[in-house]
């Protein structure tokens, strides 16, 4: 099984590269998802967070209030190390166990959609890396366009490990500077050269 890591900045186009992948074969881990999951009222995880943040945490519904809980982690670094203390471990164990899964279907490639895979993990854990990458005005127009305010828009953009210091640690490098259809056309030739990795280690 090829151990593959799809990383991207916030608004690089990543989710759409993932789609495109598992439409051509791959199985996906989506560490967004299993985040949503773990964070869902009633289970540990979603406890821990009320217990260090409070009440401020939580919208009307009882659920984490997202919008506000990126808020204060954009504006304190303490805190966003706080949450990070309670989530990443949590679904890093969620991750490797369904890593295990697959490998033990014979999975031929397995896609880990993995955002801060520079700032969290060591990529040499992985067969391959494959950046998604868009220049840093059009991923804070696409932030803008999706409803966040153009000010924490900028922050989480700052937040992150800038693409000029992720691109020459990646194996493949997806530029989405275009169309969905350029976008498309370049992911395509990255999963080609994923399959024939994929055919080296059978």
């Amino acid at each position: 099984m090829l151990n593959v890591a799809l990383t991207g900045n916030v608004a690089s186009g990543k989710t759409a590269v993932a789609l495109l992948f598992r439409d051509w074969g791959a199985t996906i881990i989506d560490a967004d998802a299993i985040v949503r999951r773990l964070q869902r009222p009633g289970t540990a995880i979603f406890q821990a967070i009320v217990d260090r943040f409070g009440p401020p945490a939580l919208g009307p519904d009882g659920s984490l209030d997202r919008p506000a809980l990126r808020a204060r982690i954009l504006a304190d670094p303490s805190e966003k190390r706080a949450l990070e203390a309670i989530v990443h471990p949590a679904v890093e164990a969620e991750r490797q166990r369904l890593v295990r899964r697959a490998a033990s279907r014979r999975d031929g490639i397995l896609v880990n959609d993995i955002p801060l895979l520079f700032e969290s993990m060591d990529p040499a854990r992985f067969d391959a890396i494959v950046l998604v990458d868009a220049p840093e005005p059009v991923r804070m127009a696409r932030l803008i366009q999706r409803g966040l305010p153009a000010g924490d828009a900028a922050r989480l953009i700052a937040a992150q490990l800038p693409a000029e210091a992720k691109r020459p640690r990646a194996h493949f490098v997806i530029d989405n500077d275009g169309s969905r259809d350029l976008l498309r056309d370049r992911a395509w030739q990255v999963w080609r050269k994923l399959i024939s990795r994929a055919r080296g280690l059978a």
